[in-house]
C-alpha cells in the first residue's frame, strides 16, 4: 500500500510537503523562488543553529498559469501563508477556498491542505512555517525562546490556534507588510545580519497576528485540542496506513495516551476495541484491492494490508466476510 512522502516526530508518522513540483518548475525557469528552509524545503538552507525552530520562509512569484500543483501534504509545523498577488486554489477539511490577494491562511501540523486545483495560477505567495513541537491537538506548543511576545500573549495566541480551527482570514496592512519584509530577507541569503532580520520580523508578525486574530473574536472550541480529537484524526488516518505493524501499544502512543484511556475513548468512538477497528480496516481494504486488483497476488494484498501470513489473513478474512480472499475474488469478478 504506498504512502505519500512522510515525516517522523519520535514514533509519530506523518504525511509531509515536499515541494518538489514547485522545485522542479523553479528550475525549468517556470516560476521564480526565494526561500530560507531546512529539509526537503526549497530555498538556501538555514543555518543549523539560528532560528531553528523556522523550517521555511519566502514566496513564490509565478508571472503566468502553472503546470503544477502542491498535492495533498502536511507540515512540520504551523505554517502562515500570504497571498500577495493572484487567485489561488486552496482546499483543507474538505473545504474549497479561492484565495484572494490580502488572504491569510494558517493550517497545523495534522491538517492535509493543497494548493491549486489541479495546478497553481499565476500569483506571488508567501509562507512562514514555524515548528512549534506539535504533530497533533493534544500536545502542548512550545513557541521559539526568541520570540519577545509576552508569555500571557504567547499562551493566548496558542489557545486561539488550537481550539480554532478557520483556516483562512482576511489580513490586515500590517500583516501584509510583515510578509513583504519577510520576503526580502528570504531573497538576502544566510548571513548573520540578515538572519536578524528575518527574527526581528517573524516577532513582529507574532505580535499584529496576535492582535488581529483577537480583535476579531473567533469562536472558540475546546474539543479541538483534546484526546478524543487526536484518536478521531488518528482513526480517520489508519485506513491509509495499514501496512505498519500495529499493536494496542503503539496506537495509544502515537496518540500520547496510555493503552487504558486510549482503548476506552476508541471503544467510545467505534463501538469496538482499537484491535478490531483495525482489523475491520484491513479487511476492508483487502476486500477493495481484491476486486479491483484481480493480478495482485493474495499473498500481496495480505503485506500490503498489513497481515503477517497470508494463512492468518484467509483466516481472519473468512471470519469476516464469510469466505476465503479467493473465493472473494471469484465472486466479485
Amino acid at each position: 500500500m504506498a504512502l505519500s512522502p512522510v515525516f517522523r516526530s519520535d514514533n509519530d508518522l506523518y504525511h509531509a510537503d515536499s515541494c518538489e513540483p514547485l522545485k522542479e518548475a523553479a528550475k525549468r525557469g517556470e516560476v521564480r523562488i526565494a526561500a530560507l528552509g531546512r529539509g526537503s524545503y526549497p530555498g538556501d538552507r538555514l543555518p543549523a543553529h539560528e532560528i531553528k525552530e523556522v523550517s521555511l520562509t519566502g514566496y513564490w512569484d509565478a508571472d503566468h498559469d502553472q503546470s503544477w500543483g502542491l498535492g495533498w501534504h502536511r507540515n512540520e509545523g504551523v505554517e502562515f501563508s500570504f497571498v500577495e498577488a493572484g487567485r489561488i486554489p486552496f482546499e483543507v477539511g474538505g473545504k474549497a477556498y479561492l484565495l484572494e490577494p490580502g488572504h491569510f491562511t494558517i493550517t497545523r501540523p495534522w491538517q492535509d491542505h493543497r494548493v491549486g486545483n489541479p495546478h497553481v495560477p499565476a500569483s506571488r505567495y508567501h509562507w512562514l512555517i514555524i515548528d512549534v513541537g506539535v504533530r497533533r491537538p493534544n500536545q502542548p506548543w512550545h513557541w521559539p525562546s526568541w520570540l519577545l511576545y509576552p508569555k500571557a500573549s504567547l499562551e493566548q495566541l496558542t489557545t486561539i490556534l488550537r481550539q480554532n480551527e478557520q483556516p483562512t482570514w482576511r489580513a490586515n496592512e500590517e500583516i501584509a507588510d510583515c510578509y513583504r519584509k519577510l520576503g526580502k530577507a528570504a531573497a538576502a541569503g544566510t548571513s548573520p545580519e540578515n538572519i536578524t532580520r528575518v527574527k526581528i520580523i517573524i516577532n513582529e508578525l507574532i505580535v499584529v497576528l496576535a492582535e488581529m486574530l483577537e480583535s476579531r473574536k473567533p469562536q472558540l472550541d475546546e474539543s479541538l485540542s483534546s484526546s478524543e480529537r487526536t484518536i478521531r484524526l488518528f482513526l480517520e488516518e489508519l485506513p491509509r496506513r495499514l501496512d505498519e505493524p500495529w499493536t494496542l501499544e503503539s496506537m495509544a502512543e502515537q496518540c500520547g495516551l496510555g493503552r487504558s484511556a486510549f482503548a476506552l475513548c476508541c471503544k467510545q468512538i467505534t463501538n469496538v476495541s482499537p484491535i478490531d477497528f483495525l482489523t475491520r480496516c484491513r479487511v476492508e481494504a483487502a476486500a477493495k484491492i481484491l476486486k479491483e486488483s484481480p493480478g495482485t497476488s493474495i499473498t500481496n494484498v495480505a503485506f500490503a494490508c498489513g497481515f503477517q501470513s497470508s494463512q492468518y489473513f484467509s483466516t481472519v478474512f473468512k471470519a469476516r466476510l464469510g469466505c476465503t480472499p479467493r473465493e472473494w475474488r471469484a465472486r466479485k469478478s
